[in-house]
Order: structure tokens, then C-alpha cells, then sequence
């Protein structure tokens, strides 16, 4: 559905920290905490997960999956494999 990858770059799209989502989404900060803390595929509570996942769309930003087109005609980023970020030249 989301990943913890996906949470960090959309904040940083928007120039918003943990705080600013939580309370976008309407949700605690430790649960927005928990939720980037994890690897792979954020798990929670599925009406929690929706509160985000709304909260970026409506302030913009569209989360794709992986494998997915993107219908929108805006500018964006994507990672070429799924992982963790890799450091160049290591």
C-alpha cells in the first residue's frame, strides 16, 4: 500500500516533517514515527493508513505503486528498482 520510503520522500516533495503529517492526517506523531520506522511496507491499522495516504493526496502528492502508471501529468520521482537507497559509488 505505502512504504516507509514513500512517506519520508512525499514529506520531503512537500517540505513538511513528522508533526505537520500527523496533524495533516490527523493522526499522533509516535504513530507517524512508527510508520517511517519500518522497513518495507508500513503495517497499521488500515483506517490509519488511509488517514495518510488521503492526507498526501489532498495536499498533492500521488503515491505510486510499485509497477504502476502514473496518470497524472505532474513532474515526480521514482526509484528504478524497490529497496533501500544505495550510495553512489559504494
Amino acid at each position: 500500500m505505502i512504504t516507509s520510503f514513500q512517506m519520508r520522500a512525499a514529506r520531503a516533495l512537500l517540505g513538511i516533517d513528522q508533526r505537520a503529517l500527523a496533524e495533516l492526517a490527523g493522526v499522533s506523531l509516535p504513530t507517524i514515527q512508527r510508520m517511517e520506522a519500518s522497513t518495507g511496507n508500513v503495517r497499521g491499522v488500515v483506517e490509519t493508513l488511509m488517514r495518510v495516504v488521503e492526507a498526501f493526496e489532498r495536499a498533492g502528492v500521488e503515491l505510486i505503486g510499485e509497477q504502476a502508471r502514473s496518470e497524472g501529468g505532474g513532474r515526480g520521482v521514482r526509484l528504478k528498482e524497490p529497496g533501500p537507497p544505495r550510495r553512489v559509488g559504494a
